[in-house]
């Protein structure tokens, strides 16, 4: 077990960041015969050894399916599929294990509302409330419901900044819209949006909301309860868990009136040719054999991230990102996009004279891992006037060395191009 595993929950150490790379193996390669300074967390997380060895010990002890078996491994195999179910509604603060809901990443738990609760509740001549910051995931599954169902897809715009604006959002929230679908953290501009404010505003039209948490869940503590939203989603490769597993959170009496998404089996309860009954939540929306050792590896991600502690996680995060920002404002040429006021772990910039694709070859060849593009929300690029940005991304592994290996390359980009 990992030194952060063994950490008591009850009285955390303090936050001690070369201790915690400890446990992260990828964290000790070199690339292009440079150490690896990987700022690319926003597009996924490395992995804890605790999460690596869950992984394996899942395929070596107990693989077998899930729900189906009497014979001991697939008896141990279950049990470690529901406790991983169990340490998600902890993490989140969920009332009960029935409103999480295993997907294979926050895209399908966004349509998976949309084709079932979407369909259900938005006609023609509706509206479907999103904002100008949103990940093409929290776009697309609206768009092609609003096409379907001859609804209009309505936009909050944001400031130049990159902070929404909250009284637009309060003037589109009418009496046609049926839905809002909010990103709590902007995975492009690292914007905090105030969503349980903005959760009560809906509240108060009788707009329910679905808050997109991709980013936000692996850098702040998140309580569905007090939110008060009725579906959150997060995914676990950002969660520093396994590729191919998500969550949706729903409240169980919204959950309930729903239908399901995928027909097949674990869905139903009995299965005629006249008729088919579903099963009860939350397998009514988990067709098929799920990602079990994805699902084992995400509840050890999450009681990793738990025994570091948010506050401790968030302080070094926040602590970090002010360092970053110094360092990349002294490089000249250099213009960060987005410098809204609550602000998380996201660097997205735009550099003099060079392209960012360019920015972000060049400062491979130090070693350093960004991300560069548009980053899957093509509105915000449109927004700024810009084709793309240069992104590094915070994670609770990364130290100020890092960034002083990102703001040194940078200057080696100045020197090709400026």
């Amino acid at each position: 077990m990992s030194g952060a595993l063994r950490a008591s929950s009850a009285r955390q150490p303090e936050f001690d960041v070369y201790r915690i790379r400890e446990d992260f193996p990828v964290l000790r390669r070199q690339v292009h015969g440079k150490p690896l300074a990987y700022l690319d967390n926003a597009a996924t997380t490395q992995k804890p050894q605790a999460v690596i060895d869950a992984l394996s010990r899942y395929y070596r002890e107990f693989n077998s399916n899930v729900h189906r078996g009497v014979h001991l491994l697939s008896e141990e195999a279950t049990q470690a599929f529901e406790a991983a179910r169990e340490t998600v509604r902890r993490f989140l603060n969920a009332r009960a294990a029935q409103e999480i809901v295993f997907t294979r990443n926050a895209t399908e738990s966004i349509n998976l509302v949309a084709y079932t609760f979407g369909r259900a509740r938005v006609g023609a001549g509706d509206e479907v409330l999103i904002t100008g910051m949103e990940h093409h995931s929290n776009i697309v599954p609206w768009q092609i419901l609003c096409e379907e169902r001859g609804a209009r897809l309505r936009v909050v715009p944001i400031t130049d900044e990159g902070e929404l604006r909250l009284d637009e959002y309060e003037r589109l929230l009418g009496p046609r819209t049926k839905l809002a679908a909010v990103t709590h953290m902007s995975n492009a501009l690292g914007t905090v949006n105030p969503v349980r404010a903005m959760i009560a505003t809906a509240h108060a039209r009788g707009v329910p909301v679905l808050v997109d948490g991709s980013q936000a869940a692996y850098h702040m503590r998140v309580d569905v309860q007090e939110l008060g939203c009725e579906f959150y989603v997060m995914t676990g490769h950002k969660l520093y868990g396994p590729t191919g597993i998500g969550v949706l959170y729903g409240q169980e009496a919204v959950l309930e009136r729903m239908p399901p998404f995928l027909g097949g089996g674990d869905m139903i309860a009995e299965v005629t040719f006249e008729k088919t009954t579903y099963n009860e939540l939350p397998h009514k929306f988990e067709a098929g054999t799920p990602h079990i050792a994805g699902a084992v590896g995400l509840g050890v991600a999450l009681d990793y991230i738990t025994s570091v502690g948010f506050d401790a996680i968030a302080g070094h995060e926040q602590a970090l990102l002010a360092y970053a920002t110094a360092a990349l404002a002294r490089v000249p040429g250099v213009r960060i996009i987005g410098t809204a006021r609550e602000k998380s772990s996201i660097l997205s910039f735009v550099m003099d004279g060079a392209h960012p694709h360019d920015i972000g070859t060049i400062v491979d060849r130090e070693g350093v891992a960004i991300r560069t593009g548009h980053h899957c929300a093509q509105p915000v690029m449109r927004r700024y006037g810009i084709p793309a940005t240069a992104r590094a991304s915070l994670a609770m592994y990364n130290t100020r060395e890092e960034i002083d290996a990102l703001a040194s390359a940078l200057e080696k980009v100045r020197e090709v191009f400026c």
